[in-house]
C-alpha cells in the first residue's frame, strides 16, 4: 500500500493564518454524528460573541451524516458551549453543539439533551466527573503508529509511562493536543503513555454536571484535528489489536456532595449496590465492542458480572484506598470503553444513583440508535 501524503503543510498554512481578518470572527460549529465521531463546519461572524447565547442556531444536511432521512434532511445545530480556537487563534472560536430536528425534538443521536435534564434535576447533589480517555494512534494503513509494518513490537512491559525511542510513539501529537486543550480552557488534568505501544491516555476533569461531556467531546475533536496535521489516525476502539495487548477504556471517576461529606463512604457503597442492580443496562451504553476488552484480563473485569473492591483494578468499580481510609471521596467505574459517549455514561450514572426523571430515560433513549459505520475497515495481514 502506498504511503499517505495527506499531511498538512503547516509552514505554508502559517502564512495565511497570520492574515488580518478585518474584524471578522470564524466560528467552527462542532457536533456528534451517527458514527460516534465529530463533524464540523465554519461560519463568519461580524463580531466576537461574548457568550454562547450570542451564537445563532445553524443547520446541516443530516442525510449525509446518517442522522436524518433525505426527505427531511435538515438537522439544526444549537450551540451549548464555546472555546477559543487553538488552530486559528485570535478571536476565532470553536462551538460545541446539540442536534435537533425541524419539529424541535432532539435528534435521535443527541444524547446530551436527556443527560442535561437529569443534571439540572439533581444539581443539588453536585456531581463531579473525571474521565480517563484512552486512545490508539494508527498509521495511514490502519496499523498502530510506530509498529513494524505487518509485525509486532516487543511484548508489553516497557511502554506504560515510558520514555525514549522504541518505548513511546507519537509524543509530539500528545504534546500538541495537551497544549491545544489548555488553550481552549478544557479541564485536562494530565496525560500518559499507556500499556500498549501507540496507546495513550489523557484525563479531563473534575467537571461538574454536563460540562464534563461538553469538554470531553471537544477534547476528542481537538485530538482528531491535531492528528490530522501529522497524518495520523486516531481510534477509540476498545480492542484495536486482539491477543495479549491491553484494550482502551474510558474509566469514569464519580463523586457527589454526599460522597465528599464526612462519612461519605456509605454513599459510595450504596452507589455500588445501585450500579450492580443495573449492570446489564449500563453495559448497553458503555461502548460498542466492549465485550472484546472486558475479558477479566488486562486490568478489566468480566463483561457479564458486576464486582467492586478497594484498590482492585480487576473489578467493575474501584474505590481508591485513600478514600476508604478517609471515609469519603469518589469511586471509579472501570467498565466504559474508550468509544463510549460521555453524555450517556454520566447521564446513566446520575439516573441510576439519584433516580429517574419523568419524560427522561437515558438508557431507553439508546434503543434504535445503532452506531452507523461510516469508515472503511483496512484489513492488515499478521505474521
Amino acid at each position: 500500500m502506498a504511503e499517505s501524503v495527506t499531511v498538512s503543510n503547516t509552514s505554508q498554512l502559517d502564512f495565511f493564518l497570520k492574515l488580518d481578518q478585518k474584524g471578522a470572527v470564524i466560528a467552527e460549529y462542532v457536533w456528534i454524528d451517527s458514527s460516534n465521531g465529530t463533524r464540523s463546519k465554519c461560519k463568519t461572524l461580524k463580531k466576537k460573541p461574548q457568550s454562547v447565547k450570542d451564537l445563532s442556531e445553524w443547520n446541516f444536511d443530516g442525510s449525509s451524516t446518517e442522522q436524518a432521512p433525505g426527505d427531511n434532511s435538515d438537522v439544526y445545530l444549537r450551540p451549548v458551549a464555546m472555546y477559543p480556537d487553538p488552530f486559528r487563534g485570535g478571536d476565532n472560536i470553536l462551538v460545541m453543539c446539540e442536534c435537533y430536528m425541524s419539529d424541535g425534538k432532539p435528534n435521535k443521536y443527541n444524547f446530551r439533551h436527556d443527560a442535561a435534564e437529569l443534571m439540572a434535576q439533581y444539581a443539588s447533589e453536585e456531581y463531579w466527573f473525571g474521565l480517563e480517555q484512552e486512545y490508539t494512534m494508527l498509521d495511514a494503513a490502519g496499523w498502530p503508529y510506530g509498529w513494524p509494518k505487518g509485525g509486532f513490537p516487543a511484548p508489553q512491559g516497557p511502554y506504560y509511562c515510558g520514555n525514549g525511542t522504541g518505548k513511546v510513539y507519537g509524543r509530539d501529537i500528545v504534546e500538541a493536543h495537551y497544549k491545544a486543550c489548555l488553550y481552549c480552557g478544557i479541564e485536562i488534568s494530565g496525560t500518559n503513555a499507556e500499556v500498549m505501544p501507540a496507546q495513550w491516555e489523557f484525563q479531563v476533569g473534575p467537571c461538574e454536571g454536563i460540562a464534563l461531556g461538553d469538554q470531553l467531546w471537544m477534547s476528542r475533536f481537538l485530538l482528531y484535528r491535531v492528528a490530522e496535521k501529522f497524518g495520523v489516525k486516531i481510534t477509540f476502539h476498545p480492542k484495536p489489536i486482539p491477543g495479549d495487548w491491553n484494550g482502551a477504556g474510558l474509566h469514569t471517576n464519580v463523586s457527589s456532595k454526599s460522597m465528599r461529606a464526612d462519612g461519605g463512604l456509605k454513599a459510595i457503597e450504596a452507589a455500588m449496590d445501585n450500579l450492580g442492580k443495573r449492570h446489564s443496562d449500563h453495559m448497553k451504553i458503555y461502548g460498542e465492542g466492549n465485550e472484546a476488552r472486558m475479558t477479566g484480563q488486562h486490568e478489566t473485569a468480566s463483561y457479564d458480572k458486576f464486582t467492586w473492591g478497594v484498590a482492585n483494578r480487576g473489578a467493575s468499580c474501584r474505590i481508591n484506598r485513600a478514600c476508604q481510609d478517609e471515609g469519603k471521596g469518589y469511586f471509579e467505574d472501570r467498565r466504559p470503553a474508550s468509544n463510549a459517549d460521555p453524555y450517556q455514561i454520566t447521564g446513566a450514572i446520575v439516573e441510576t444513583l439519584s433516580g429517574k426523571m419523568k419524560g427522561v430515560d437515558v438508557l431507553k433513549h439508546v434503543e434504535g440508535t445503532d452506531t452507523q459505520k461510516l469508515e472503511m475497515d483496512i484489513v492488515q495481514s499478521k505474521p
